[in-house]
This record gives C-alpha cells, sequence and structure tokens, in this order.
C-alpha cells in the first residue's frame, strides 16, 4: 500500500473520530454534568426513548459500540449504559458482541497500518511472552480478556496481540468468551442504577 494512502486514511480516521465525539459532546449538556437531577431526567427520556422500539435501540446501540471501540474508546461507559438501558441480561449480550466486534475492527486496522510501529516500540518489552503466546493464542488470550487485561488500557489490550500475529478469528472468540464475566458484573451495576 503507498504511503500517501496510509495517510489519507488516517486523517479520515481522525476526522471521523473528532466528528463522532464533537457529535457526543453536543448532545450531552456538559454544565449540568454535576447535577443529579440531569442524570435522572437524562435516565427517563432514555428510558422512555429506548421502550418505545427495543429492537432499533439495540441495533443502534450495537453499531455505537463498535464504532467507539474501533476509535479507541474504553469499555467501561458503554458497559454500565446497556445495563442501564437494557438490563443485566440483555446488556451483556448485545455489549459482549459489540464490543468483541469493534475491537477485532481495531485489531484488524492496527495490524494492517501500524504492526511495524507496534512491534517496534513494544516487542522488548513482551519479548519473553512471544513464544508462550504462539504455543496456543487463544487459551492465552481468553485468560488475559477474561482477568480484564492485567491494568492494560482497553484501546491497547486490543492492539497487543498484534506482536504476536494472532488470528482474527482466534482473536474474536477469545475476546467473546472472556469478556462475558466482566461484562456482566458491569451490566448488572448499570442495571442496579437504573432501579
Amino acid at each position: 500500500m503507498s504511503k500517501n494512502l496510509k495517510i489519507f486514511l488516517g486523517i479520515s480516521y481522525l476526522i471521523i473520530l473528532f466528528a463522532f465525539l464533537y457529535f457526543i459532546f453536543t448532545w450531552i449538556e456538559i454544565s449540568r454534568l454535576n447535577d443529579f437531577s440531569y442524570y435522572k431526567d437524562f435516565q427517563k427520556d432514555l428510558s422512555n426513548y429506548v421502550g418505545e422500539n427495543i429492537i432499533t435501540n439495540i441495533i443502534y446501540f450495537f453499531i455505537f459500540a463498535v464504532i467507539w471501540v474501533a476509535l479507541l474508546g474504553f469499555g467501561s461507559p458503554l458497559l454500565i449504559i446497556s445495563g442501564i438501558l437494557f438490563g443485566k441480561w440483555v446488556g451483556t449480550l448485545i455489549s459482549v458482541i459489540s464490543i468483541s466486534v469493534g475491537a477485532l475492527i481495531l485489531y484488524v486496522i492496527g495490524n494492517f497500518f501500524f504492526r511495524d510501529l507496534v512491534k517496534k516500540i513494544l516487542e522488548k518489552k513482551f519479548d519473553k511472552y512471544i513464544f508462550l503466546f504462539k504455543k496456543n493464542e487463544f487459551y492465552y488470550f481468553f485468560i488475559y480478556r477474561f482477568i480484564g487485561g492485567l491494568g492494560v488500557p482497553f484501546g491497547l489490550q486490543n492492539l497487543i496481540p498484534i506482536l504476536f500475529g494472532m488470528k482474527n478469528f482466534n482473536y474474536f472468540f477469545s475476546s467473546f468468551f472472556g469478556f462475558i464475566p466482566g461484562f456482566f458484573i458491569f451490566n448488572t451495576i448499570g442495571s442496579g442504577l437504573n432501579s
């Protein structure tokens, strides 16, 4: 791939990211974030809106979560929001699927565009784990996701497997199954906030 195309795609990615963040922050009244009544009103409005057509809102949430994670967004707010909007069971299911898809998209993009950069920066730090990881990448990455990524920021968790050349199939399913316990806890918290 030519350097000009990579630069064009990178700039397009940044434009989409900034437009997305602008849309989110213009929709929320930042000046009222310290007002508890704002959250209650906001929650009532959301509950009414979601209750009108649940399937459409699940699709909207799915698309939003995939884009959010693919643009290096962090997962915790999505999990709590999905618990608030859809309850602990449906919220867990939709968040596990959507965040796994978004993480896979981020991994594919990072592997395609930034493989050399990621290896240059991180390979020395993870050199002793590369051999272990290549023995059974599904199992090790499943455990890594299951225990929450060992304190590594979520966006970086999604890019670390670039070092190991992990297969997309193993990446998706180890993330999917590894996310379930932690995501269920966060969705339960979100569901409790809605009561």
